[in-house]
């Protein structure tokens, strides 16, 4: 069965730091862009960040602009998310999702038909 699973998620600090990872099974991101998502209570689901299958070019939003970073190790089969300097609004759900979508480039906006999404994880920042 091809899925992706997310994980790292968990309770910090404002100012503190998290590291997702969003793991692949049953077929190769090495093809795949992969997009993180997340989505709060009550509000609308969030692109915030994609790499492309080659893993060497990537997008943001300007709400974690700066303070996450997207990479890819395609021998892991594994996509991760960064998140320092973590503040109360970036609490929601993260969910990683993966498009077949084989090239150098990311799409603008990270607009792609993904083809898997997994279960998310909780980040919550309070103090």
């Amino acid at each position: 069965q091809s899925q992706v699973v997310e994980s790292g998620g968990g309770w910090v600090q404002p100012g503190g730091s998290l590291r997702l990872s969003c793991v692949a099974s049953g077929f190769r991101l090495d093809y795949y862009a992969v997009g993180w998502f997340r989505q709060a209570p009550g509000k609308e689901r969030e692109n915030i960040s994609c790499i492309s299958s080659h893993g060497s070019s990537t997008h943001y939003a300007d709400s974690v602009k700066g303070r996450f970073t997207i990479s890819k190790d395609n021998a892991k089969n594994t996509v991760y998310l960064e998140m320092n300097n973590l503040k109360p609004e970036d609490t929601a759900i993260y969910h990683c999702a993966a498009a077949d979508y084989y090239s150098n480039y990311v799409r603008r906006g990270c607009l792609y038909r993904y083809d898997y999404w997994g279960q998310g994880t909780q980040v919550t920042v309070a103090s």
